[in-house]
């Protein structure tokens, strides 16, 4: 048996609920990943339920240890501000309050990108990085997390910055990429112009560039021209599940 002691990462998407049970040691997975299809519609109890299945598969773990749920949208104070590739009905929802009294145990919700930026931070691209790091995940939109001398500054929608009178992430996201079939050097021109500014606004030291797409980085990002240096990300699809249990554990030592 087990001992039952390493926290429990949720990460809730779109199309999958994905889960582990973490070493915030190394940052691995301490057993195979379970992902389970979101439920449609997503809403607040039927995404709890399966939530409660994963935590299940993982008792033998966790036991009563913390449990971190990513969640594509804003959270303030443990409350729900927007819903993104989620159901609307979440917003104004006390996420950490339904989590928590379906599991029996508390549980820290964060915005998937924040939890990525916290998973690069402490085990991947940006270890040791110091300064201001922005993480961009590059998906079906542009998430963004910003890290300053290792603290979270929480819920930046920097993929929702206005440049040429268009929101940034419906000319330069990923999916956009696929949807209009662009060549490399096509999308490439356009993440210029978006990082550019970004770099123009924020100073950062390190740019950290994550996402399905960062598989292939080394066709799009040799073609930036920035001040700033900007890698891949390391951590890939266990980025939101790391992060979210990292996050957990520091949310109940305060």
């Amino acid at each position: 048996m087990v001992s039952p002691s390493f926290p429990l990462g949720i990460d809730i998407g779109g199309s999958g609920v994905k889960g582990a049970p973490v070493d915030l040691e190394t940052g691995e997975f301490v057993a195979d990943r379970l992902r389970i299809e979101t439920p449609q519609p997503a809403t607040p109890e039927a995404v709890a339920d399966v939530v409660a299945r994963v935590a299940e598969e993982f008792a033998s773990y966790t036991g009563d240890s913390p449990v971190g749920v990513t969640i594509p949208g804003i959270v303030r104070g443990g409350i729900m501000r927007s819903a993104a590739n989620i159901d609307k009905s979440w917003i104004g929802i006390d996420v950490n309050a339904l989590f928590s009294e379906r599991l029996g145990r508390p549980v820290s919700v964060l915005n998937d990108a924040d939890a990525a930026g916290i998973a690069e931070l402490h085990y991947g691209a940006a270890k040791g990085a110091p300064g201001t790091v922005l993480l961009a995940t590059l998906g079906t939109g542009i998430g963004t997390a910003l890290l300053v001398d290792g603290v979270l500054v929480p819920n930046t929608e920097f993929g929702h910055l206005e440049i040429d009178g268009v929101d940034a992430e419906t000319r330069a996201s990923a999916a956009v990429r696929d949807r209009e079939q662009l060549k490399w050097p096509e999308w490439a021109a356009r993440l210029q112009t978006y990082f550019a500014h970004v770099e123009m606004l924020l100073s950062p030291d390190l740019i950290v560039v994550g996402g399905g797409v960062s598989k292939k980085a080394h066709k799009f990002l040799p073609l930036l021209d920035l001040q700033t240096p900007i890698i891949p990300a390391t951590l890939r699809n266990a980025a939101g599940i790391v992060g979210a249990a990292w996050f957990a554990v520091q949310a109940t030592q305060h």
